[in-house]
């Protein structure tokens, strides 16, 4: 079989949905500013606030309560930079509650801004992960004490796929009153979120990664909870985020949330079959291989796999030699040389995090690429471990470097 081009890395981004596309090419005559009240203004803020009632129906909200922002990292930084702000009075009656709960397996933009808040003082908490992936519990009840304003913990993890029992942390944070973020980009469009099941006070969404474009995102907040903007200067979406709208992107996300919709839940079927799929396939053709995650609490689509005595820069770029492109963790931290923190986390050494790649299915995956990622990856780790001094099977990296 020759060389495929196979795409591999749909929780890094998604291409477009063809209805996306459409939908925005035949909307891109439309220029005029949302905020202005003549005609080209009135036709651009009745096409967001049409799109603001979508994207909210999808998730349960009422659409007041659907905030427009350029990213999800931009959301998220805006829920963990409230508590910044507590001690100047930002949010009445939290100014005792300074306190950040979270995961350490979340995404960078959280667990950055984090580390940036605790420099200005403000008292952040790590919770633990077990193997899987899945935050301790007991820590977390521990960790629940008065002066913590906000426990923010990701629906599902952007590595490794591991689903959190986002319900129950938001019942123990309430019961604490404390309020709940969760950062739901990689589960918003992959399985259902709906926020009054899952009661939290705050979500994060993006569009890129549900076939929507680059650049657009939404935060839900829950009617009646406190809130300081984050970016200033407008009236913009009712004094919550200045700036612009971007009409265009808006536009798309709603239309891929729309399709999300009609596909999500026999795409999700699919991709299950697939994962195990491949899960098999690379238990019978490769030795001394370990799967990362949750066998069963993770998401459909994403299967993160460690090879002993195979470097995972060097597994990447093998493969997009054969036209597959996979990932090695996080595309927001794909420029550093460090291992996952998030497999880290799971009690992973340092050697075998190094060896780990994601594979992350989309919407135009096929099992023949699944069949051509099996044909050529057994080569592959065979190769690399053959040039590896270091390797030994059963054993990991034991030789100095």
């Amino acid at each position: 079989m020759g060389i495929q081009r196979v795409y591999l890395d749909n929780n890094a981004t998604t291409p477009l949905h063809p209805e996306v596309k459409r939908e925005m090419v035949e909307a891109m005559d439309m220029f005029g500013n949302p905020s202005s009240m003549h005609a080209f203004g009135r036709e651009a803020r009745a096409n967001v606030e049409h799109a603001r009632k979508t994207v909210a129906e999808f998730i349960g909200a009422h659409e007041d309560e659907i905030v427009f922002v350029g990213s999800g990292s931009e959301a998220n930084n805006t829920v963990l930079s409230l508590f910044a702000c507590a001690s100047n009075l930002c949010l009445p009656g939290f100014k005792a509650r300074t306190t950040i709960i979270t995961s350490r397996i979340e995404h960078p933009c959280v667990l950055e801004t984090s580390e940036c808040l605790a420099h200005k003082g403000t008292t952040v908490k790590f919770l633990d992960v077990d193997e899987y992936g899945r935050i301790d519990m007991d820590q977390l009840k521990e960790y629940l004490t008065d002066d913590v304003g906000l426990v923010s913990v990701m629906t599902a993890n952007n590595e490794i796929g591991t689903i959190q029992d986002i319900a129950e942390i938001t019942r123990l944070a309430h019961e604490n009153g404390s309020l709940m973020h969760t950062d739901a980009v990689q589960a918003v469009g992959k399985m259902p979120v709906n926020v009054n099941d899952l009661g939290v006070d705050f979500l994060t969404m993006s569009a890129h990664k549900i076939y929507g474009p680059k650049g657009i995102g939404a935060l839900f907040v829950r009617k009646g909870t406190p809130y300081c903007p984050f970016i200033r200067g407008g009236h913009q979406e009712k004094g919550r985020r200045a700036g612009t709208e971007n009409t265009l992107g808006i536009m798309g996300m709603a239309k891929a949330v729309e399709m999300r919709a009609l596909e999500m839940e026999e795409e999700a079927k699919r991709f299950a079959v697939m994962k195990e799929a491949l899960k098999k396939g690379i238990e019978e053709s490769i030795d001394d291989v370990f799967f990362n995650g949750h066998p069963t609490k993770s998401m459909p689509n994403t299967l993160n796999v460690s090879f002993p005595g195979a470097e995972g820069e060097a597994i990447l770029l093998y493969l997009d030699l054969e036209g597959i492109a996979v990932s090695t963790g996080s595309a927001c931290a794909s420029g550093s040389l460090d291992p996952s923190h998030v497999l880290l986390a799971t009690g992973s050494n340092a050697e075998r995090a190094h060896g780990s790649i994601r594979i992350s299915m989309g919407r135009e995956t096929t099992m023949d690429e699944i069949t051509y990622l099996l044909e050529v990856l057994p080569g592959i780790i065979g190769r690399i471990r053959t040039m590896s001094t270091a390797y030994i099977k059963g054993e990991e990296h034991v030789a100095a470097k």
